[in-house]
């Protein structure tokens, strides 16, 4: 009995110390995606004076976009953009450019959050003056060509302007749709040219 005894404290100790090495194995092992720096947000690459394009599946052009600057983010796929300019281009239709101060995109910029001081404009065509759409935010859906915002806009055309809150924007159909608080002023095509006085 006192053999027995006597082995049961050093059997206990390597016990202990046997459960104790597992547990700090077990403890120290992260798996790689903790260690790969995904869990952070830090940009992966940053890209400067920045020009692209996207088609769709028949190698029609969507849209072009230019940055200053890049910024994409491995941890959520997103990229920032620094004076982002997307550029719609649409046959037999004005070209519709959209400017902003910065962006975010989504994983294949399928949605841009743009920000700062947001410019829409429409380049002239025909009878009708070039349009001007300013607003502190815009949404803007790439592949389906639409934009929104909540926010304040002011339209300028020509000698019409018109403001409102909240907007709705199909570039394909070129068409802004104001949501609430509309006022302005339209100017008559018919309304005849005062001749300056000489």
């Amino acid at each position: 009995m006192k053999k027995w005894s006597s082995a049961v404290l050093p059997l206990s100790i390597m016990l202990v110390l046997v459960a104790l090495s597992a547990w700090l194995r077990y403890a120290t092992e992260l798996p790689d995606a903790t260690r790969d720096g995904r869990n952070r947000h830090d940009p992966d690459a940053i890209l400067n004076d920045v020009r692209g394009h996207r088609l769709d599946a028949a190698g029609v052009l969507l849209y072009r976009i230019e940055a200053v600057e890049v910024r994409h983010y491995p941890d959520d796929e997103t990229s920032e953009f620094t004076q982002p300019r997307l550029a719609f281009v649409t046959p037999a239709k004005p070209t519709v450019t959209i400017r902003a101060d910065e962006g975010r995109a989504t994983e294949k910029a399928k949605q841009v959050d743009l920000g700062g001081q947001v410019e829409i404009r429409r380049a002239a065509s025909g009878r009708q003056a070039a349009l001007l759409a300013e607003t502190p935010e815009l949404t803007v859906l790439t592949d389906e060509k639409r934009a929104y915002t909540g926010s304040k806009v002011l339209i300028t055309q020509g000698a019409s302007w018109v403001q409102g809150v909240g907007m709705r924007v199909d570039h394909a159909l070129q068409t802004y749709v104001l949501e609430s608080d509309v006022r302005g002023e339209i100017e008559s095509p018919f309304a005849r040219k005062k001749k300056p006085k000489t």
